[in-house]
């Protein structure tokens, strides 16, 4: 009787400490998957509107007319970014073999456009601000139609067909639009409807979109402290090789094409400094695969310090023309 007593105490004592841990292991994974939904779900959606919103601000339809007098530099710009971008971003991951979703990754941040950042550092750089925005305008209309395609097709290229990952294109064509055209449209009517109003916080909007960035970056950091040093050796050689090669080839194809110094280092800086805000929603909230937001990370990282130094050498550039 008396181990029929002790066993049945154990097992109490053991079903009781079950039932109180058990709660606290699963409100502490509920507290985890909030965080993680707060931030793909919403804080990453409203930047993003705000940053393209921002953009649509500074917009005048004088912008897309000042295109067609220079559309040599429009083109160059474009290709860079369109066409040879994606091109050396699949290049390298191939080389370097990267893990699959971390190649995927890679691809994400090649295709999203320049934004708020690139065009401060082409401010910053005395190079062309009207040819930064209004490049920036166009590709943000453009890659809401090509980031669904090309995505899938890495997709399918890197994963195989045993992935259970998948990006619906229309559907996905609809959500960037909504989320990156559409505020673009409501800026630019502001900017016409109230543009005194509009002028004011132009300024605002632009510091806020990079302020919201590093912050996006410094909540992913925080929330994954212990697995930053796995991120970088997984993707940091490949998005600072991605970051360092496009920055300098897109500055050289338009010296190569006989553009101005200001007109080449804005090309430089729109194919080299990508919106990493677009580019985590892609990865993050549309796929909701976290791995792939990794390349977007280090990317974002690593621009900002690629990008001082090669505003620094094309200064440099410029006095020694």
């Amino acid at each position: 009787m008396g181990g029929i007593e002790s066993i049945s105490s154990e097992h109490i004592h053991h079903a009781v400490d079950t039932i109180r841990i058990a709660p606290t292991s699963n409100s502490h994974e509920e507290e985890q998957n909030m965080q993680a939904d707060l931030l793909t779900k919403v804080i990453l959606p409203l930047s993003l509107f705000l940053i393209m919103f921002g953009i649509g601000i500074s917009l005048k339809l004088s912008n897309f007319q000042a295109v067609l007098k220079s559309p040599k530099a429009i083109a160059v710009g474009l290709g860079g970014q369109l066409i040879l971008l994606p091109l050396i971003a699949y290049a390298l991951a191939t080389a370097l073999q990267l893990p699959p979703e971390i190649a995927v990754g890679l691809i994400i941040i090649a295709l999203a456009p320049g934004g708020a950042t690139s065009n401060m550092f082409t401010y910053l750089a005395r190079g062309d601000v009207s040819l930064s925005i209004s490049l920036t305008a166009l590709v943000s209309l453009i890659t809401p139609f090509t980031i669904p395609l090309v995505v899938a097709l890495s997709i399918s290229h890197f994963l195989g067909n045993d992935t259970t990952l998948e990006m619906p294109i229309i559907k996905t064509m609809i959500q960037l639009l909504a989320i990156s055209v559409i505020p673009v449209a409501l800026g630019m009517f502001a900017l016409s409807r109230w543009p005194v109003v509009a002028k004011k916080i132009e300024h605002v909007l632009k510091w806020f979109s990079i302020f919201f960035l590093l912050l996006i970056i410094i909540l992913i950091v925080l929330k994954n402290a212990d697995q930053m040093s796995s991120f970088f050796a997984q993707a940091g050689l490949a998005t600072l090789m991605l970051n360092v090669i496009v920055l300098s080839l897109g500055y050289q194809l338009a010296k190569w094409a006989r553009l101005s110094h200001p007109q080449s280092v804005t090309i430089g800086f729109e194919v080299g400094i990508q919106n990493g805000t677009l580019a985590l929603l892609v990865a993050g909230t549309l796929i909701g695969n976290e791995i792939m937001m990794i390349p977007a990370i280090t990317y974002s990282l690593i621009m900002s310090l690629t990008g001082g130094f090669f505003g620094w050498w094309v200064n440099r550039q410029r006095v020694v023309d």
